[in-house]
């Protein structure tokens, strides 16, 4: 899927470059997934013929905004205002059912290890806190019976995270009973069903669409976006969403 592939690069000058990341892809070589070849970290290096180095992450099957530094410098001084919370990550998604027109998700969670790669790690920590603020953009009802009910609903909701912790975003909507569609970990399957078999649908419905930074030696704001996929713009569409 990904041989000869060439990355979108949506922002470069000489210390950042920010691609956006296709659903699928992971980021960088991980134990969870160990017999894959294809990293965007590997593509991105040669596709521009420089080291690069991750900023932050996106999980696998979420596609879009992603940031890398090309010096070590700028990566500790990027990760800096990660770590603070200084930027901003808005994600747009399709969730089952009506979500609430606005709120605040504040739901602490447990770290999730893998069996390999954190097999060092305390398996005692304590949950996280972790929060994720959304805001409903759309809603539409679909007269097909899925489970116990004879129409769906589904919503097109806006999520900002406040907090990074591994898949918070899927498991935050997952709290709320607004599972995101197309997520196999997290999802309802009979919905994922239902998509993938009425619109060819085989993807996570989330996409990261941009990312709000403060430039490390200019100062400056940077407004970073990233379209969506074929896939995703095709069920805005069925579902008449607009942003």
């Amino acid at each position: 899927m990904f041989e000869d592939y060439k990355l979108e690069i949506l922002y470069k000058d000489e210390y950042l470059v920010a691609i956006n990341k296709p659903t699928g892809l992971l980021v960088h070589k991980s134990m969870i997934d160990k017999h894959e070849i294809y990293f965007a970290m590997k593509i991105l290096r040669d596709q521009i013929d420089s080291w690069v180095y991750p900023i932050h992450r996106l999980d696998k099957p979420t596609s879009g905004v992603l940031l890398f530094a090309l010096d070590s410098h700028t990566a500790k001084l990027m990760g800096e205002q990660f770590s603070s919370h200084t930027i901003t990550k808005t994600y747009i998604a399709i969730g089952r059912g009506y979500v609430p027109k606005e709120g605040v998700i504040e739901h602490a969670l447990l770290e999730k290890l893998d069996k390999i790669s954190d097999r060092d790690k305390d398996i005692d920590k304590e949950a996280k806190e972790a929060t994720t603020m959304f805001r409903c953009l759309g809603q539409v009802e679909i007269d097909a019976c899925v489970g116990r009910y004879d129409t769906v609903r589904y919503s097109l909701v806006e999520l900002k995270p406040r907090t990074g912790r591994k898949h918070q975003l899927r498991r935050h909507m997952k709290h709320i009973n607004h599972h995101l569609l197309g997520d196999t970990k997290y999802g309802r399957g009979e919905h994922n069903k239902f998509v993938r078999e009425k619109y060819d649908m085989h993807r996570l419905m989330l996409h990261a669409l941009c990312l709000e930074i403060k430039h490390p030696y200019t100062q400056e704001n940077l407004l970073i976006e990233a379209p969506f996929d074929e896939v995703f713009k095709r069920m805005l569409l069925e579902f008449k969403f607009f942003i």
